[in-house]
């Protein structure tokens, strides 16, 4: 009798399986086709710069400086570090419309990559290493001021001011 059955629940599966839409993936619908949002810029980059990136490296440049830096203190500074990296993710969106847009993107992928570096070092809560990776970021962001003529010079750590009694 099990033999029966087993062969009556194979003829019922391969039967069902036939029927058309049994087993198959159905067709997409406006109400299963998945949505893809346009990603646009909506700040000027000017904006970004001022409002994102500068406050984010000056805030870091400011933890660095000081000698005790306690563990909240080194948390926050490498989300500062990722935000300057997210910078260069939105930088992205606004290339130039003419020939600098290759520079651009490079420019923009080695902000993101220079910050992204400064957060892994940041997280070992080694100052020294990371006053010198902000200076690596520094140079980034001097670089592609540079290239586009922009009239902004980053310069981290006054060191003449710390050598003072």
């Amino acid at each position: 009798m099990s033999r029966v059955r087993l062969l009556a629940l194979t003829a019922l599966a391969a039967i069902l399986l036939t029927m058309p839409g049994v087993g198959q993936t159905p067709p997409a619908t406006k109400k299963t086709q998945r949505f893809t949002p346009k990603l646009e810029p909506v700040a000027e980059t000017r904006l970004l710069m001022e409002g994102m990136v500068h406050p984010n490296f000056q805030a870091l440049e400011k933890t660095l400086k000081g000698n005790d830096i306690d563990k909240e203190s080194w948390t926050f500074a490498r989300g500062q570090s990722l935000l300057i990296a997210e910078a260069g993710n939105l930088l992205m969106l606004r290339p130039p419309n003419n020939a600098g847009q290759d520079s651009w993107m490079k420019d923009a992928m080695e902000l993101r990559t220079s910050a992204t570096e400064l957060a892994r070092v940041v997280s070992t809560q080694n100052r020294l290493q990371s006053r010198t990776s902000l200076v690596l970021l520094s140079n980034t962001c001097n670089n592609c001021h540079q290239t586009f003529r922009v009239p902004a010079s980053i310069k981290p750590f006054d060191f003449t001011e710390e050598k003072k009694p």
